[in-house]
């Protein structure tokens, strides 16, 4: 039984709610446009049904009416679109097929630059009822609160270990001129963007060493496999992958074609603590189980424009680890996936 069979647009309209009215604060008259596909389109419309009592105008389209998928550019006539309605506020829906992360890397560029006074993203890639019903049905001001006390201390880090019982024993070097971002929850402002449901903050590791045992993998491998039956075991050196293995040898040979099949995409992007802390358990859906409190990271390009690294990769996937212990310059922030109590604000 699929999510859509479960949920009725009742079911989504308080989260919703929350992303429209807190998460983006759409306000009076602005114009909000909504991207996504036809298995997305009761979140879709429960997003434009929020908006629209706001809104001074919301559109609605789908990635099967530009063209067939993978779509891996910006279509002219999307283009158009969004040139000619200018929005205020995006939210894009749609779930992920393999080649299409060129075209949504391309994507948030091109809404930011459609209305000359700026826009604002919420990215919802792979959204589905249940994480409507979940991770956005959540306190983002608390959210917001352990967020920002995670980045303060992360921002000044030089190194942060992870291990976990599953044998993850993994550091990251950090690098100081490259950017921490706080990924909260809220965005107001002309120009921010996040993934929705919300509750990170991450960097590009100046280097990294060790071992990552992980539980769910991200792109399209999260729609393909959910939580894995078995982990993959990542080795990496210098901060490139050296090994990846798995019972599993369908997913191991799945995973190695991604991981060595690009320029870069062998290379750790990204670096990140999930400080989501309304969320009990992974469900399989890495929009949503990245936010989990506990550390993921990412092969491949390292959103240079926000990090400040200097490198580009076609592939991005994130590794997610369990039950993470998190030190940060030897300061225990995490034991065993719970944050310590000055974290919480407790």
């Amino acid at each position: 039984m699929t999510d859509s069979e479960v949920f009725t647009l009742d079911d989504m309209r308080e989260g919703a709610e929350v992303a429209v009215r807190i998460c983006m604060a759409v306000q009076p008259g602005e114009r909000v446009f909504i991207l996504g596909d036809e298995g997305a389109s009761l979140i879709s419309e429960a997003l434009a049904g929020a908006a629209a009592p706001i809104a001074g105008a919301v559109e609605i389209h789908t990635l099967e009416s530009l063209g067939l998928r993978p779509i891996t550019e910006i279509p002219n006539v999307l283009q158009t679109a969004l040139e000619r309605f200018q929005p205020h506020v995006s939210f894009y829906t749609a779930s992920s097929r393999p080649g299409e992360l060129k075209f949504r890397m391309a994507y948030m560029p091109a809404v930011m630059q459609a209305n000359p006074a700026g826009a604002r993203h919420g990215h919802m890639i792979n959204i589905t009822p249940l994480l409507m019903t979940q991770g956005m049905r959540v306190d983002y001001r608390r959210i917001y609160d352990v967020t920002m006390r995670v980045y303060e201390l992360a921002k000044c880090a030089s190194e942060i270990r992870v291990t976990n019982p599953k044998g993850t024993d993994f550091t990251a070097a950090l690098n100081p001129d490259f950017n921490w971002i706080p990924c909260h929850g809220l965005y107001h402002e002309p120009g921010k963007w996040g993934n929705l449901p919300e509750g990170e903050t991450f960097t590009s590791p100046g280097n990294s060493n060790g071992v990552l045992v992980v539980d769910e993998l991200g792109d399209y491998f999260s729609e393909r496999y959910g939580i894995l039956e078995t982990p993959v075991t990542f080795e990496v050196e210098d901060g490139r992958v050296k090994v990846v293995r798995s019972e599993d040898r369908s997913l191991e040979e799945d995973v190695r074609s991604y991981i060595f099949g690009a320029e870069n995409a062998d290379r750790v992007g990204e670096f990140a603590i999930g400080t989501n802390i309304a969320l009990t358990g992974l469900v399989g859906n890495l929009l949503q189980d990245e936010k989990y409190p506990g550390v993921h990271v990412a092969f491949g390009d390292p959103y240079g424009s926000q990090t400040g690294a200097d490198w580009k990769s076609d592939h991005h996937v994130d590794v997610i680890p369990t039950q993470c212990t998190i030190d940060v310059d030897g300061r225990r922030i995490m034991s065993d996936g719970e944050f310590a109590p000055e974290i919480l604000g407790e």
